[in-house]
């Protein structure tokens, strides 16, 4: 690690960013994280090393604030074939944190981990945490036909472990226009359903076709996608699932300057009630020193 720490600091020089997540569901849970970037070598998303200090703020269901510190020690880079990148600190009580590593041959395969803890009121209270670790594989049949699969391991604090299953079926309509149709279908399975008080059926599944754009426009990358499909799970009859994702993603270093923001809103339930709408921001800038 310290040869390639050593190497990234020999080609790219110091920067610091800053950036704003928050989100919001129907239930009245808000979440609200700032973080603070300094990076002693960044040449790029791709290529960097450094530290982020977070403060986060969740007030589930409406009720009372919590606010909580993190830090972390964050870096990518590539290892021959493979690119990975890791941020990893704590909250002061455990590990946080998200780590991938991918390659880029035809067949792309990439393993990720996470751990956060539950936006709920006893995941905050109690100190309910997951850690979620799993691997993704591309198989594409030509240039305009990719199949994604998706296998994970869900383990949360107490005795409840998720097995999640997931396939994304894309055909590309125009490569000009970066117009793409996507068939997106997940399930879960929970081990010991309702365990605490976040959303935990025995079984979940959902099937959401999927429209996307991803332009470049003078070197800004913008993406737009909605969808519309059905969801169930196994205390539910089947329902409407619906998707908006809008992100925009500045060149490289425009005036030493780099922007990314994004939206998203979808009424998956990721809490306790069937009718669920959560809407999701964020936005942040890096600058070269």
């Amino acid at each position: 690690m310290s040869l390639l720490l050593l190497a990234a600091a020999a080609a790219a020089g110091p920067a610091a960013g800053t950036d704003v997540y928050y989100s919001s569901d129907a239930e009245g849970t808000e979440v609200l994280k700032a973080g603070i970037d300094f990076d002693l070598a960044y040449s790029g998303p791709e290529k960097h090393w450094g530290v982020r200090i977070e403060k986060a703020r969740f007030t589930p269901l409406g009720q009372r604030s919590r606010t909580m510190e993190r830090a972390y020690i964050r870096a990518a880079d590539s290892l021959g074939k493979w690119k990975w990148s890791a941020t990893v600190g704590t909250d002061g009580h455990t590990m946080l944190g998200s780590a991938n590593v991918h390659d880029e041959a035809r067949f792309r395969k990439e393993f990720f981990v996470e751990r956060e803890i539950l936006e709920t009121p006893q995941g905050l209270d109690r100190g309910i945490y997951y850690t979620f670790a799993g691997a993704a594989l591309d198989l594409p049949a030509d240039d305009r036909n990719i199949v994604t699969l998706v296998g994970g391991v869900q383990s949360f604090t107490g005795d409840n472990v998720r097995t999640h299953l997931r396939a994304t079926y894309v055909h590309v309509l125009k490569p000009d226009w970066g117009l793409s149709a996507q068939l997106r279908t997940r399930w879960f399975h929970s081990s010991d359903p309702g365990e605490f008080d976040y959303y935990s059926p025995r079984w979940y599944a959902e099937v959401l076709p999927v429209v996307q754009v991803r332009r470049f426009v003078d070197g800004w990358q913008l993406l737009g996608a909605v969808g519309y499909g059905a969801q169930r799970d196994s205390e539910s009859k089947w329902r409407s699932s619906r998707y908006f994702n809008a992100r925009v993603t500045s060149p490289r270093f425009q005036r030493d300057w780099a922007l990314t923001a994004g939206i998203l809103w979808t009424n998956t339930p990721v809490s306790t009630g069937f009718t669920y709408r959560y809407t999701q921001f964020n936005i942040g800038l890096t600058k070269m020193l």
